[in-house]
């Protein structure tokens, strides 16, 4: 798109990219990358700044590149895991996955990037004041777009009409006005301001960017660039502004991700098909609704539903039989061979806290106020030993943004 597409007569593809934009992101010019989760966004990101800053440096007034770079990121994790895009890190990605030949690495190292959180674009208290000071004086006790700009860029110096990087920004877009046929109510309403909120303070910052310093063009890579439920735009849409869409199918077949597995052992009939093969409509009345907060509000029991209940069994049968073949292959785990990984995706942090606790075992407070370890369910899985003491190193883990 940048270097050949015109000269062969093909710039409505830009065309159609910047009309896409203004539509959705006014004054931005953004092209989208979809990946699938583990095909290698982060190799792609070292890719795009080596290109952008050689090309740069052997041409200094080509205007459709630069060597000032502005990565965006929805968590600290992802911040801190993706400081191998920094020339100078001992594990850089530009020699650990042979994308520049060592000579090429003197001038990568004159590149300015800076990786950040869109957490940084929230503008912050210039002075502490009480709620009646802020109440009367209002915005002026906190950074203006331009002093927030200042803050997040300050290491950037005086470089204009940077390169911004956005990863995993399936919250990044403007919501469309609500309509009638869109709108939410109850929990998924809150739910669906609070990404609106995320999406508020990330997209308003990229345009503070722009306007103070200058943005000469967007990357979004993302296994998820579509619009999501509550967005004024059709439940996922993809962002008109994909250019390259590469999809978990492709991944796998291509053999970059591993190969996901399910059981194929279940006989027990519904209608056409296997009770298994679509149990969300079997089970999701009888779950928790809603997300945890701070407590635990899950109670002293921890019920799953019959049909829940047999298709984890179902799968741990099937897990449970590769399993004892990876741990009778000595010579395989000598040398570094690993078990095969069982996940569970769950629809809301209460029920994944749920089927944590039943998979792997739960602390239980009696009447009396003592407390006793629930045995869970699934031996291989259990936190605990036989003789009701935590293990040390657990062998199941529960991720979700309550439990971070």
């Amino acid at each position: 798109m940048t270097e050949v597409a015109s000269k062969y007569g093909d710039s409505w593809i830009e065309n159609d990219i910047r009309r896409f934009n203004e539509d959705a992101n006014p004054g931005l010019y953004r092209i989208a990358l979809k990946m699938a989760t583990g095909s290698g966004k982060t190799v792609v990101m070292a890719m795009l700044i080596a290109w952008h800053v050689l090309n740069k440096l052997a041409n200094p007034q080509d205007a459709r590149f630069s060597d000032t770079f502005l990565i965006v990121t929805p968590g600290i994790t992802i911040k801190d895991r993706l400081r191998v895009l920094y020339p100078n890190d001992p594990n850089n990605y530009y020699q650990e996955r042979d994308i520049l030949p060592q000579d090429l690495m003197t001038d990568l190292n004159k590149a300015n990037i800076i990786i950040t959180n869109f957490h940084a674009f929230k503008p912050r208290e210039l002075v502490k004041a009480g709620r009646l000071t802020k109440n009367i004086l209002g915005n002026t006790l906190t950074e203006s777009p331009d002093q927030m700009v200042r803050r997040v860029c300050r290491e950037l110096g005086s470089k204009k009409n940077i390169i911004v990087i956005n990863d995993e920004s399936h919250h990044c877009y403007r919501r469309k006005q609500e309509t009638e046929e869109n709108k939410l109510t109850g929990d998924e309403r809150k739910e669906a301001e609070k990404r609106e909120e995320e999406a508020r303070v990330w997209i308003s910052g990229l345009e503070a960017v722009k306007n103070k310093i200058g943005i000469k063009a967007i990357y979004d890579l993302s296994a998820t660039p579509f619009f999501l439920r509550g967005s004024g735009y059709r439940e996922g849409t993809l962002f008109p502004w994909v250019v390259s869409d590469f999809s978990l199918i492709d991944a796998i077949e291509s053999g970059i991700v591993k190969v996901p597995r399910v059981p194929v052992s279940d006989d027990s009939m519904r209608g056409e098909l296997p009770t298994y093969r679509n149990i969300w409509i079997h089970i999701r009345d009888h779950l928790p609704k809603k997300g945890r907060g701070t407590e635990d509000t899950l109670g002293s029991e921890r019920k799953l539903p019959k049909e829940l209940e047999g298709a984890l069994h179902s799968l741990y049968g099937n897990y449970e039989k590769y399993y004892r073949q990876w741990e009778g292959d000595t010579i395989g785990r000598a040398n570094g061979r690993t078990p095969p990984v069982f996940i569970v995706v769950c629809n809301n942090t209460n029920v994944s806290k749920l089927v944590y606790d039943y998979v792997s075992g739960w602390q239980k407070k009696l009447p009396d106020d003592r407390e006793v370890i629930e045995v869970g369910q699934l031996p291989i899985f259990r936190n605990h030993d036989d003789y009701g003491n935590w293990l040390p190193s657990p062998n199941t883990i529960l991720i979700d943004s309550t439990q971070l």
